[in-house]
């Protein structure tokens, strides 16, 4: 998975595997309840429990494996959890402080990954929200308060994104010294400062 694009995998990973099971959610019916009812019911816990079993399979396999990067030219790179650059395969010769700076590019791409992931999380949790505050309107006849309340959930999908966005300066800046001290990398260094400034958009 490239570094570019690596966010917008994740945030569209996650909530789709909270509804890759399409009997994940339902209630089991009870005597008596409205099979309308029944098909329509969340079950907020099996939705969490999966996403948060995607997001720590995602974790995992971010740390173990080996993180792909994308550059200007068609060459496979990718940064290994020992700080290895790998192009097409090949081990890249480097000192210690170029491994040093390898090292400290992979973990702010973990950085930014990891709070793509909370975004995914939250906007899984905002959808089962919305449509459990819905329902309970619906059957309730009470639809006051529905959208304050959702809201509360959503202005955490807003902290999550303004902490994604303060984590890009930093991130180009490291990407930036480490195409300076190594050149193999610069082709690879493709991040700017338009990146940044579109981000809060």
């Amino acid at each position: 998975m490239t570094s570019r694009l690596l966010l917008p995998t994740l945030l569209l990973c996650l909530p789709l595997a909270a509804c890759g099971n399409p009997d994940a959610g339902k209630a089991a019916p009870a005597a008596g309840q409205p099979a309308g009812r029944t098909a329509a019911a969340v079950d907020a816990d099996s939705i969490g429990k999966t996403v948060q079993e995607a997001t720590d399979k995602a974790r995992k396999e971010l740390a173990q494996g080996n993180i792909s990067i994308s550059g200007s030219n068609d060459a496979k790179a990718e940064i290994t959890p020992q700080g290895d650059l790998l192009i097409d395969g090949t081990t890249v010769p480097t000192d210690a402080n170029q491994r040093k700076l390898l090292l400290d590019y992979r973990r702010q791409v973990e950085a930014l990954a990891g709070a793509g992931m909370n975004i995914g999380v939250a906007g899984a949790n905002l959808g089962v929200k919305a449509a459990g505050e819905a329902l309970k309107g619906i059957f309730s006849g009470d639809t006051q308060g529905i959208e304050e309340r959702v809201n509360a959930e959503s202005s955490k999908i807003e902290a999550e994104a303004k902490r994604l966005c303060t984590l890009l300066p930093e991130m180009m800046a490291r990407q930036q010294a480490l195409a300076a001290a190594l050149p193999a990398f610069k082709p690879y260094a493709t991040m700017d400062q338009s990146d940044i400034d579109d981000c809060g958009k």
